[in-house]
C-alpha cells in the first residue's frame, strides 16, 4: 500500500495484505535505523490477517523505535487481527489507535512544544 513521510516527524505505513506487509514493515525498519528522528504510524484497514513473521518485525521494529525514543501507533487494526494481538499478550505492547486520523493527530500534539 505504502510508506510515506506524513510530516517532519512522522512516517506513515499502509499496509498490504500477508506476504506484501513483511516487506513493508521490513523496508520501514531500514528507513528507521537510517533515521531515528521519526515516530511511525502503521494503519492496519486493509489488513484482515498477521503472520508470526509480520509479529515479528512489528516487535523489531517497536525496538528500534523505543531505543531511539521515538513511538509507534497502530491504528485501524480489524477485530480479528486484534484478537491475535491479545492472544499472543502483545495488546499490552502496542499502542492501538482507533483510527487513522486520532493516530496522527496524537502524535502531532504530544510532538509540539509545550
Amino acid at each position: 500500500m505504502g510508506i510515506q513521510d506524513w510530516s517532519d516527524n512522522v512516517i506513515l505505513v499502509h499496509l498490504a495484505q500477508e506476504p506484501d506487509m513483511g516487506e513493508e514493515l521490513a523496508t520501514t525498519i531500514q528507513m528507521i535505523c537510517g533515521r531515528a528522528d521519526k515516530d511511525v504510524v502503521v494503519d492496519f484497514a486493509e489488513v484482515d490477517i498477521i503472520t508470526s513473521s509480520s509479529l515479528s518485525k512489528l516487535l523489531k521494529l517497536r525496538k528500534a523505535l523505543a531505543d531511539s525514543g521515538r513511538r509507534l501507533v497502530l491504528s485501524s487494526v480489524h477485530p480479528q487481527t486484534y484478537s491475535v494481538f491479545r492472544l499472543t499478550g502483545l495488546d499490552s505492547v502496542f499502542s492501538f489507535v482507533q483510527d487513522l486520523f486520532l493516530a496522527l493527530a496524537g502524535l502531532q500534539m504530544a510532538s509540539q512544544p509545550d
